[in-house]
């Protein structure tokens, strides 16, 4: 890419982000973080904010200083040498492979609030297939609107705590002897339970690393970390006020992973219109990051391709410059989300967004780790590395005490455990 080419201004990086972060994890998945940790789960999100601005930080420095297209990947691999641009690579892919999985599952547990009768694997099939077909037939035009779609979820959220505070201030009137006004323990689980909670707030912050890619497009690639303490300011107070008028209105035990907790309190409200409003924009949301997604991890494989990291068939592309065997690979990954919510409806959702976010931590901490060796660090900063390694060390040893966690552990584990091998059997053909 061409100077010329460069004009993303800082503020736009910053918007870009908030649109691209906000999605699934924090429309649905904020109801489990709720469920396992109570009231306290406010505090979590501040401390989830701290974790992701000291990741985005750190990448945003190797941007500023050496602007590469491959971002991390290419970052891990001047660090370590070739196996971890490698095993980046594929850990990357295959943690957007399971966050795909877990925003289609999401958005057809959204589609349930008008079809209640349809099966999430119904409903997964055919947002599944429309998704293909976005990517089949160019996104060339769907880039454009994924602005408006974000600024459509920004939008949502303020709309909520704004009726959030009429109804805390007695203007929306009704039967309301449903609210608790933090009537409820602080830590109803417990500690662990407030532990168990800290990985689904942790989700509700991925996109940072594609705020990370991105940034190699900044007129001025030195504002990078300008951008994301402006990305994760407006975005942490967002959550922290829409989260902490959840349960502040809400008793805990109304809270599930089966419906999400906006729309749970839109309906205690019975604000008709507002409610099926508030769900078609969760719908259009996610399924406009689910496609940003599908084309994110066809993108990925076709670039491991061209740099001899995956078999070369997957760089090769048919009409419309379409990947069309890098889209088969993907379109593989709905597939089998698809048959997961067939077999184990019930908790499927909590099962790929667990290993989805510990796949995704993985990258997180290799970010800190790579910057730290790239970089020369000030005593501040080597604080700051620690502290950010410790927070998201202390996320994934929480899916330890919890059952639907260790699950997610088990899937992540096998993922890593597969992409090691095969990186050891690639780096000795290489040496040979």
């Amino acid at each position: 890419m061409t100077d010329k080419e460069k004009n993303l201004a800082w503020w736009q990086l910053a918007l870009i982000g908030v649109g691209c972060t906000i999605g699934t994890g924090f429309f649905l998945g904020s109801a489990i973080a709720i469920q396992q940790g109570g009231p306290a789960v406010v505090a979590l999100f501040l401390m989830g904010a701290i974790a992701t601005y000291i990741v985005y930080d750190a990448l945003s420095i190797l941007t500023a200083n050496d602007p590469q297209e491959g971002s991390f990947r290419t970052y891990a691999k001047n660090a370590f040498g070739s196996w971890a641009g490698f095993s980046n690579g594929w850990v990357y892919w295959s943690s957007e492979m399971l966050i795909m999985g877990s925003q289609l599952t999401a958005i057809s547990i959204f589609a349930q609030f008008w079809f209640p009768s349809m099966p999430i694997w119904v409903l997964s099939v055919i947002f599944g297939s429309l998704g293909v077909a976005v990517i089949l037939l160019g996104v060339s035009g769907f880039e454009k609107v994924e602005n408006i779609f974000g600024m459509m979820k920004i939008a949502a959220i303020i709309m909520f705590i704004i009726i959030g505070f009429l109804v805390i201030f007695g203007v929306i009137q009704g039967d309301t002897s449903w609210l608790t006004f933090t009537k409820d323990k602080l830590l109803p689980k417990g500690t662990i339970g407030i532990w168990t909670a800290f990985i689904y707030v942790l989700y509700a912050y991925g996109g940072i690393e594609v705020m990370g890619i991105m940034a190699n497009e900044l007129k001025e690639p030195k504002d990078a970390p300008k951008s994301g303490k402006v990305m994760l300011g407006l975005l942490s107070c967002i959550y922290i006020i829409s989260i902490g008028l959840c349960v502040w209105l809400l008793p805990i035990k109304a809270f599930n992973g089966d419906k999400s907790p906006f729309l749970l309190l839109l309906e205690k409200l019975d604000l008709t219109i507002i409610t099926h409003i508030f769900n078609g924009i969760l719908i259009i949301g996610g399924f406009s990051t689910m496609v940003a997604s599908l084309y994110g991890i066809t993108t990925i494989l076709t670039n491991l391709s061209e740099d001899g990291d995956a078999p070369k068939l997957f760089s090769k592309k048919g009409k419309r410059n379409v990947p069309y065997y890098a889209v088969a690979l993907t379109t593989s990954g709905l597939v089998l989300s698809i048959v997961i919510a067939f077999l184990i409806p019930d908790k499927v959702y909590e099962y790929i967004t667990t290993a989805a976010s510990l796949m995704l931590i993985y990258i997180w901490i290799f970010i800190l780790f790579t910057y730290s060796k790239l970089s020369k660090l000030t005593v501040i900063a080597k604080w700051k590395q620690r502290i950010g390694v410790l927070l998201l060390a202390v996320g994934v040893l929480g899916t330890l005490f919890d059952a639907i966690g260790r699950i997610g552990l088990l899937i992540s584990g096998v993922f890593l455990t597969v992409i090691s091998v095969v990186t050891i059997i690639v780096q000795k053909k290489q040496v040979h």
